[in-house]
């Protein structure tokens, strides 16, 4: 199949800029909310910039399967469009700017383009594979951090990771080398660590939905993006550990022995 990425990265930024035109309309506005059967929150605003988003893009590629936060799957294929409309819901309806429209392609199951629009902020990023990451229209290349006393790191939703002893004592000792430790969350802390702005990136408690996007923009700003058992994302992935080579080669490492000391039978 021949895809044109920079045609594809084209539709994906215009539909995430009309997304975020319509949510900041009803963030104006303030809007009613719902909850789902997983008692997350939904409102208007979700469901109205999905279907705007799926219009651009079925308009542009009509043989495309696309995977949405509140309209699900529709379509079938080797290429899968990924959209979540407002990542960040719960922030959206608290009245504070850490939401953003997130739309990725994935081609054979592997991402090759993203664009993470943050309307409430005014920022976009963008990357598609091989063509580099941008931000605010800018270029953009994580650090050259190889240490962990020098490091920033930030954190996410962390409840699995707490629920999982061998692991958290890594988390715990990481809290303790780094320089610093932060938890600006969701699209942000991405765009900050693909702008070579903070170093690592640890959560436990996402979807493909939410990371898709900042997986293409940071993994083409320079950086590892994988979950922490340090598998590239997929459509099942719920964890992230994404930061520069150096540092990310380290902390997974430790990941990685924690989980093997604490099998049963391990050798002390």
């Amino acid at each position: 199949m021949s895809l044109d990425l920079d045609h594809a990265l084209k539709v994906a930024r215009n539909a995430a800029l009309a997304a975020g035109e319509l949510i900041q309309h009803h963030w104006r506005r303030g809007v009613d909310v719902r909850l789902k059967d997983d008692r997350s929150p939904v409102t208007c605003a979700d469901e109205e910039s999905e279907a705007l988003i799926r219009a651009h893009i079925s308009r542009a590629f009509p043989d495309h399967a696309i995977y949405g936060e509140e309209g699900g799957h529709s379509g079938s294929g080797r290429v899968l469009w990924l959209v979540d409309p407002i990542d960040g819901t719960k922030s959206f309806v608290r009245r504070y700017p850490f939401y953003s429209t997130q739309i990725a392609l994935m081609v054979d199951g592997e991402l090759v383009l993203g664009v993470s629009h943050a309307s409430g902020f005014g920022e976009t990023a963008w990357a598609a594979r091989g063509r580099g990451a941008w931000l605010a229209g800018r270029p953009v290349k994580v650090a050259g951090t190889g240490g962990l006393a020098a490091a920033t790191l930030s954190t996410g939703n962390l409840k699995t990771l707490a629920a999982d002893p061998a692991r958290w004592a890594v988390y715990g000792e990481l809290v303790r080398e780094v320089s610093r430790c932060r938890g600006y969350g969701d699209f942000y802390h991405y765009h900050l660590l693909a702008s070579g702005r903070i170093d690592l990136v640890i959560e436990s408690d996402v979807n493909i939905l939410d990371i898709a996007a900042l997986t293409v923009i940071v993994r083409e700003a320079g950086g590892v993006f994988t979950d922490l058992e340090g598998q590239g994302p997929g459509l099942a992935t719920t964890s992230v550990l994404a930061g520069t080579p150096a540092l990310h080669h380290e902390v997974l490492a430790r990941m990685r022995a924690a989980r093997v000391a604490a099998q049963p039978g391990a050798v002390e």
